[in-house]
């Protein structure tokens, strides 16, 4: 299911609540907010932080500690590049310095026609496979340069519509 950016405080309130009376809870609210909307709204923070009777700096130090969170919406496309040993054994910091040089942006940024976002994540389950990376969530292995430029090249195009 892809996420949808539709929020409001009443639908980040009814995932809290869905999630708030759960044991450690924090974290669940959080994955169902990201999943729900792909980024975590900055204003469900003091709604959050209310509901499980916690600072705004507690939610927020815990937003920003994971690398997973976002607390803007992500490109049109996620990609994430495996930075675990395995796939740095095989070429994945070259591919890293690559993406990063193509796209123009860093890791947690989007590109400016907000078409990627990159991430870096430590660990596909493809480490036979490396360089690994993600796309939207489906894993590639033995990815080259040229790999990624051909990838890049299509997650940026997009189908002209004519108008009669």
């Amino acid at each position: 299911m892809k996420p949808s950016p539709e929020w409001s405080s009443a639908s980040i309130q009814a995932e809290i609540d869905a999630l708030k009376h759960k044991p450690g809870a924090l974290l669940p609210i959080l994955h169902a907010l990201q999943d729900r909307f792909g980024f975590i709204p900055t204003d469900a923070i003091p709604l959050i932080a209310a509901s499980l009777q916690q600072t705004r700096a507690e939610i927020h130090g815990v937003i920003s500690f994971y690398h997973h969170f976002r607390t803007t919406p992500p490109g049109r496309h996620v990609l994430q590049i495996c930075r675990a040993e395995a796939c740095q054994s095989v070429g994945a910091r070259a591919l890293e310095a690559h993406a990063k040089s193509r796209l123009g942006v860093d890791y947690h940024q989007t590109t400016p026609d907000r078409e990627i976002t990159l991430e870096a994540v430590y660990c596909l389950g493809n480490c036979a496979c490396g360089p690994s990376i993600s796309v939207d969530g489906q894993v590639r292995g033995r990815v080259t340069q040229d790999a990624f430029d051909e990838l890049v090249d299509e997650l940026q195009t997009r189908p002209l519509e004519i108008s009669a």
